[in-house]
């Protein structure tokens, strides 16, 4: 098993996020990613977390209920209530864009908290990484009653990186894969017939706790968890070459090795 380091500059500054999605799992975990900034801060980080929050929806009335909204915010932007709501009780001075992000946008920071439910909307937010600074690549996804948060790395040809997505499951960042299906519910008892009430709050948590693990221990042993709430199971994902290998995918470092072993030479310490 390998253990994964928060890169040195990381603890020295603050954390630059971008969160795409201000919906379900979005309006679940930006409470919690305000209250890690308060901690961070309070623990002795310097910066704690600068945040953007990209969105081009409005709240529904169906959304009351199962997202972070309340009837008087019925008809308004989700991005703006959630960034200037986090703003006015936490004092933070995060942003929001009320947009979509475009894989020919560029963004430069330390991480992107992918809450999207879109394969189209996961390609757009890797290009978007691949054309900026790259960074950690956080994906929030759920179908009705599971889910995945996996944090990767998106940089070039990094010798052993933690794997994003779409390098576990290629198929994610396919758009023709995207289901056409994509009418609002019309009410929120048909919104939950399709999926859990408790699902996106699962996976929030989740994404809370492994971002803390991160700040407040500066390692990693696992990378991921896959959510099966009719199971009443979570899994981790060790960061681990081998846990990797089953999915599909290996690191340029142990592809290296691999071909030094084949030709009989000595793999490096």
């Amino acid at each position: 098993m390998i253990e994964h380091s928060i890169p040195p500059e990381m603890t020295r500054r603050a954390w630059k996020v971008v969160v795409v999605g201000a919906g379900g799992t979005g309006s679940a975990l930006l409470p919690s990613l305000a209250r890690l900034h308060h901690a961070m801060l309070e623990l002795g980080h310097p910066g704690g977390i600068e945040c953007i929050v990209y969105d081009d929806d409005t709240v529904s009335e169906t959304n009351v209920g199962r997202q972070g909204f309340y009837p008087v915010d019925v008809g308004r932007p989700k991005a703006t209530l959630l960034v200037n709501r986090l703003n006015n009780l936490m004092g933070t001075r995060w942003e929001a864009r009320v947009c979509q992000l475009s894989g020919t946008d560029s963004l430069r920071c330390d991480m992107v908290v992918g809450c999207v439910d879109t394969r189209k909307a996961r390609k757009a937010i890797v290009q978007a990484m691949k054309r900026g600074a790259g960074g950690y690549y956080l994906d929030c996804g759920n179908e009705s009653n599971s889910g995945q948060v996996i944090l990767g790395e998106v940089r070039q040809r990094a010798p052993r990186r933690l794997p994003h997505v779409g390098d576990l499951f290629p198929e994610l960042l396919n758009p023709a894969a995207d289901k056409a299906d994509t009418a609002p519910s019309c009410s929120m008892a048909d919104a939950l017939r399709k999926q859990s009430l408790v699902v996106n709050q699962a996976i929030a948590v989740q994404a809370f706790n492994l971002l803390w693990t991160l700040f407040r221990t500066g390692t990693l042993k696992y990378s991921g968890v896959f959510v099966n709430l009719d199971a009443g199971r979570t899994t981790s994902l060790p960061v681990d070459e081998g846990a990797w290998m089953r999915f599909g995918y290996q690191s340029l470092a142990a592809k290296r090795e691999a071909r030094l072993t084949a030709r009989g030479g000595k793999v490096p310490a």
